[in-house]
């Protein structure tokens, strides 16, 4: 449905539970090097990331990498505290991408200079606050993006 981008993710919990994510909305997750944990089936079943047989996820090099992948004409969100328009004002369709950046640092300014100002989105939040957990960020971007699709290929969308 939609293509998950994390640009050098630091925590594995997050990225287990975005692996988890992916694999309840039909997303595909990419990961970009470098990765601050390893992939290995130990470290993956500590981290929680139990969900990898079910969803797709690819590994990257390089953002310039990962971007070749995705299918032609894919559009590019990111999700910054900094984003110009609310995530809620996007009108995401299948295939686009939502790309985040490292828990700790966010995406860099160059990656960000690359993004039209209508693809950088953001989360409302209190005055004051940093920004929300990654996999909440995602969480809330996804179920957006596949809320405005009707849900489709889920199992509320096979009984209506």
């Amino acid at each position: 449905m939609f293509n998950i981008v994390l640009f050098q993710p630091e925590i594995p919990p997050n990225t287990g539970n975005i692996i988890r994510l992916c694999a309840n909305s039909g997303s595909t997750l990419h990961l970009v090097k470098p990765l601050a944990f390893e992939l290995t089936r130990k470290a993956v079943r500590r981290a929680g990331l139990d969900y990898e047989e079910l969803a797709a996820v690819c590994v990257h090099e390089t953002l310039s990498a990962c971007l070749a992948a995705l299918t032609p004409g894919a559009r590019v969100f990111s999700i910054e505290t900094q984003g110009i328009r609310l995530y809620s004002e996007a009108d995401f369709k299948p295939g686009d991408a939502l790309l985040f950046g490292p828990e700790t640092r966010g995406l860099p300014a160059q990656v960000l200079a690359a993004i039209p100002h209508e693809c950088q989105l953001r989360i409302p939040m209190q005055p004051g606050n940093r920004s929300l957990n990654l996999s909440n960020a995602v969480a809330l971007t996804v179920y957006e993006a596949w809320r405005q699709q009707g849900f489709a290929g889920s199992a509320v969308a096979a009984r209506t």
